[in-house]
């Protein structure tokens, strides 16, 4: 592949780097290599995009087994006292905004940057599930040597025994020994996130930024948190800043045409939504992104094809509860009690929210999850 350049080689492979466009890095370095086959420094930046493109980062590895699955030797009480739990939504005093739509998240796909070797017996602990075990096991090995990942790993031990207050203050600890290290601070954002707490979560996220400011996940909460309070504009500049990054999945373009609809910017919408189709890559994202459609044509007043869109989000995903929600209040509309019956029946989600405000759920964008 050639690529044509207009400044120095070298410091536009760096810079195309640091923007997570790894291919295009791989390919400058190649071009420079065929000029000048020791050059060390295109070898170090090649093999780090090259690594980069494949790399999974095991403390982001985290399947629950089937002893988490099946067994709960850990639980004591049925119901936790409030904020001190994951388990159970909205546990914090300030609740974060219900969404407006099923704004698709994408954060969660990326990786931490930091691995460190460490004895595979903690971790072995941890995934059959001797959590208590692990926790001693790598609460021995920071007595003797202080790792970042071990913090990580802690701090997962006590999120699975669903402790996220112990958690966090393992976080706190780890950057009183490593001030500023991104990856302890992404971990208290997840957990304030998790919680409810958005302000806190912002905030923190906001310090990662600090640190790093071509952070993804950072980028996309912060962009994610503007939309759900009412400030699609500078949502918009954050995802925009991620395709300037090198970001190009369906979930970006979908949260992109999102904004673009709720900040007026109606001559983007119908295009990210076109791209985001284009690049789909399971039946259940084709259903959010029709869903999302369907919004927008209510938006608009467009009723027939707001029906159609939440259509074709049941035919990709049949349990869509929202799309069956939705095409109630449609049916009702019209008067077709019959299928508002049916739309209800087939409704997984039924008994939560659709049984009497059907009629809320089109007119009024904060009721829609």
């Amino acid at each position: 592949m050639e690529v044509t350049v207009s400044m120095e080689p070298l410091f536009l492979a760096w810079s195309s780097c640091r923007r997570r466009r790894f291919q295009r890095c791989a390919d400058i370095c190649s071009q420079l290599l065929s000029e000048s086959p020791l050059d060390q420094a295109a070898w170090s930046l090649k093999t780090r995009a090259l690594t980069e493109m494949v790399y999974i980062d095991e403390v982001e590895v985290d399947q629950e087994g089937i002893a988490d699955m099946m067994l709960d030797e850990s639980s004591i009480a049925q119901v936790a006292r409030p904020g001190t739990t994951l388990r159970l939504p909205g546990t914090s005093q300030g609740a974060a905004p219900t969404p407006a739509v099923r704004f698709v998240c994408f954060f969660r796909l990326f990786k931490l940057p930091y691995s460190n070797l460490w004895p595979s017996s903690s971790c072995s602990l941890k995934l059959l599930g001797l959590h208590r075990e692990a926790e001693k096991q790598f609460r021995s090995a920071l007595t003797h040597q202080e790792f970042v990942d071990t913090y990580l790993y802690l701090a997962k031990v006590y999120q699975r025994l669903d402790q996220p207050i112990t958690a966090l203050n393992v976080f706190k600890q780890g950057l009183d020994h490593f001030p500023a290290e991104v990856t302890l601070l992404t971990g208290i954002a997840r957990i304030q996130e998790e919680m409810n707490n958005m302000i806190s979560a912002t905030e923190y996220y906001k310090e990662v930024l600090k640190q790093d400011n071509t952070h993804v996940e950072a980028i996309a909460c912060i962009g994610s948190n503007h939309f759900y309070t009412d400030q699609p504009e500078i949502a918009l500049r954050f995802y925009r800043r991620l395709l300037q990054m090198g970001v190009f999945n369906c979930q970006l373009y979908n949260n992109l045409g999102l904004c673009c609809f709720y900040a007026q910017q109606y001559d983007m919408t119908l295009s990210s939504f076109e791209r985001a189709l284009a690049l789909v890559s399971s039946d259940e994202e084709q259903a959010d992104i029709w869903y999302n459609l369907g919004h927008v044509a209510v938006g608009i007043g467009d009723l027939t094809l707001a029906y159609q869109c939440f259509k074709l989000a049941l035919a990709f995903h049949n349990n869509h509860g929202e799309a069956y929600n939705n095409l109630a209040v449609l049916e009702l509309r019209k008067g077709r009690i019959e299928q508002v019956i049916k739309n209800s029946q087939k409704n997984p989600h039924s008994d939560q929210n659709i049984r009497h405000p059907v009629f809320e759920h089109v007119n009024d964008k904060h009721a829609l999850k």
